[in-house]
């Protein structure tokens, strides 16, 4: 029987995993961390009946490689649909523009700049090919199709909160994905995302795929035969295939025998770190029940988003609490990575009051404080051309990562789908079998 490893407990990882172990193939899977779900773990405390994202997520009614894979597996009951309400930030009030009416009552757009936000936008969701995008900015291109008022009103700050000093630098066909497959309708699972990727390795588990959790993999190198040895406490284990699933600047450490060309394009690749910082309240923040909130750094706010997390998942699944994410993504040298979660607590806690004019400290409850310094790719002009390929230059070898589901943004779905593609490659007659 063939044998393949997995490193990596991921979405995409777990979703590589399914098939193949369905093609026939011993799957072992390694995770480093004691769960499953990679960034889009959860932890859930004592009186809580689901459990909650560490950094923030939800799924599209557009994600079709997630929910499909949901489907299969008999799960699609678990799904759970909601209409929140997103919000921008003009001029000291918060309005919604995440719908085409909201679009025409928002004031801070003249009659001229809402039709040309309108026609720019269907523009974008039905354009196919985004290939030439790729060779402009988004700073650019929206600058001149969408004009200065809209762009500076609302994409730009996006852009300057999602890439920081990258923020002039990514391409055009990173945002139109943006524009062409989110939908206003945000799902999530029963139990929350960890409940999900806990009933997956359940499901993983009774097809006979073997996980082994709290360890950590030092080296995946070329071995006798065109097989793959994969380097884990210092053992030696000797696999057919394997698919690492790691951020690309790790992968170069873990696999140095990768040819010098591959290694320059893992290199070449370029990521964001995210710090969350997520309390709990004992009233609710935004009165008007707004879930997401898009905020302008140029405005003063000490971080990207406010996500208030019980205005999408009803808040009785949490013990009642109410909870907020204030989240960002920034350099991984950026001081939010050394400051302590009191010291973060201090530094957001004051810009709550915009959010609700009442809001005083002693609504916190607790709360809790996360960090990764790999969790967003910033893909820069002609990114197509540095994606290295999912078929390693090493025998045996596949490497499927979040800077690789390009120009969609990362996120379980696209995860899903990239591990699934992976897995279709290595269960090819001409791979080994």
């Amino acid at each position: 029987m063939t044998t393949a490893a997995v490193i990596g407990a991921g979405a995409g990882g777990m979703a590589a995993a399914y098939d193949l172990v369905k093609a026939g193939k011993q799957v072992t899977i390694f995770e480093r961390d004691a769960t499953p779900g990679g960034l889009a773990a959860g932890f859930k405390e004592e009186g809580w009946n689901w459990s909650l994202e560490k950094y923030y997520h939800h799924w599209f009614q557009s994600d079709s490689s997630i929910l499909s894979l949901i489907k299969e597996m008999g799960l699609d009951d678990k799904l759970h649909f909601y209409r929140p309400k997103t919000v921008v930030f003009h001029q000291g009030d918060f309005y919604p523009l995440d719908s085409p009416l909201a679009a025409l009552l928002f004031p801070g757009f003249s009659i001229i700049d809402k039709a040309r936000f309108g026609f720019v936008t269907i523009y974008l969701r039905y354009l196919s090919s985004w290939k030439p995008l790729e060779k402009l900015t988004a700073h650019e291109w929206m600058l001149k199709y969408y004009g200065e008022k809209v762009y500076r009103t609302l994409f730009e700050p996006l852009l300057m909160g999602k890439f920081s000093g990258y923020y002039k630098d990514v391409n055009m066909a990173w945002f139109w994905a943006r524009f062409k497959v989110r939908t206003p309708r945000l799902g999530t699972y029963e139990g929350g995302f960890q409940a999900f990727l806990n009933d997956f390795t359940e499901k993983l588990k009774s097809l006979g795929v073997e996980f082994r959790f709290g360890v950590e993999v030092e080296r995946v190198a070329p071995a006798e035969n065109g097989r793959v040895s994969v380097v884990v406490g210092g053992q030696r284990i000797v696999f057919d295939q394997a698919i690492a699933t790691l951020p690309p600047k790790i992968m170069t450490r873990f696999a140095p025998e990768l040819s010098q060309g591959y290694l320059d394009k893992l290199d070449s690749l370029q990521s964001l770190g995210a710090v969350v910082l997520i309390v709990s309240l004992k009233r609710q923040l935004s009165e008007k029940g707004y879930y997401w909130f898009n905020l302008p750094k140029s405005a003063g706010f000490p971080f990207l988003a406010l996500v208030e997390h019980t205005n999408f998942a009803p808040r009785q699944y949490f013990g009642g609490e109410h909870l907020i994410y204030c989240g960002d993504y920034l350099e991984p040298s950026h001081e939010y990575f050394s400051l302590t979660q009191e010291q973060l607590l201090e530094r957001f806690l004051p810009s709550l009051r915009t959010f609700n004019p009442n809001f005083d400290p002693s609504w916190v409850n607790r709360s809790w404080l996360f960090r990764t310094p790999f969790a967003q790719p910033v893909p820069l002009i002609n990114h197509s051309k540095n994606i290295p390929a999912i078929q390693t230059p090493i025998p045996g070898l596949y490497y499927a990562s979040m800077s690789q589901v390009y120009p969609w943004d990362r996120g379980t779905n696209f995860a899903v789908k990239l591990g699934r593609e992976a897995a279709a490659l290595m269960n090819q007659p001409a791979a080994r079998s």
